[in-house]
């Protein structure tokens, strides 16, 4: 019987901070937290690599094998990731006002800008 001793493997993590506290996976511009959200939905590596193809297999795998291994930081990261969205819809919403009812108002204007265009027709 052949037995194989195999040396204790590093694999690194191709991450990328661009621009500064906003990580992109391998050589792609796809976000840390895009791979991250969807592998943690339930997605494989292959259908990662499927749904952003300038992602490679290898980094995928990497990022989901450094998560497993020690999720504690990129859990943080993805917290991090959520409190600045946040806070953006706040500064947003500070701007522009909430749009909770954003459909309704678009309907409302396109019916209004449809009579005048019919009341203009008339004349």
């Amino acid at each position: 019987m052949t037995t194989l001793d195999f040396e204790p493997l590093t694999v690194t993590v191709l991450l990328r901070e661009d621009p500064p506290g906003v990580f992109r996976v391998g050589k792609s511009r796809v976000l840390l937290e895009l791979v991250l959200r969807a592998f943690k939905a339930g997605a494989t590596p292959e259908a990662i690599v499927q749904s952003y193809d300038a992602l490679n297999l290898a980094d995928v795998y990497a990022v989901v094998s450094r998560y497993l291994a020690t999720p504690a930081p990129f859990e943080d990261y993805l917290r991090q990731c959520d409190q600045t969205a946040a806070e953006t819809r706040r500064k947003i919403e500070e701007v522009q006002g909430p749009q909770d009812n954003l459909r309704a108002i678009l309907l409302a204007r396109a019916k209004a800008k449809e009579e005048a265009l019919a009341q203009a027709g008339q004349r």
